[in-house]
């Protein structure tokens, strides 16, 4: 998509440093953490929500969390814990209309939903 973000950083046209990319994802640091590690892990094709996941395209959700995991072992955060949080639509917090799956952990997370 022409006014889509993620898309303008998986062509280069927003510079970010990848820590992990692959043919299907990439991931890069969030530039507003909430924590000492905040990944985003996004597909490299839009797709908008979780709204529009179907049988032809739902195994990159499978890489997405294979990604997110191999990070946190990446990062040393696997044996104390992290949480993988997907948001979908407005009501969910969803902020822009590209899939992003967040791999938040390195400190204890607060369960008051408003912070996430």
């Amino acid at each position: 998509m022409e006014d889509c973000i993620f898309c303008k950083i998986i062509q280069g046209e927003i510079s970010s440093d990848f820590i992990y990319e692959s043919d299907t994802v990439v991931a890069f640091n969030d530039v507003n953490p909430i924590a000492p590690v905040h990944i985003l892990i996004i597909p490299r094709v839009h797709i908008a929500s979780m709204n529009d996941i179907n049988s032809d395209n739902s195994m990159i959700i499978a890489d997405m969390v294979a990604v997110a995991v191999e990070i946190a072992k990446d990062k040393g955060i696997e044996k104390d814990g992290y949480k993988l949080l997907i948001r979908t639509g407005k009501n969910g917090g969803q902020e822009v209309s590209h899939i992003h799956l967040h791999l938040i952990g390195g400190a204890p997370l607060h369960e008051d939903i408003h912070s996430l």
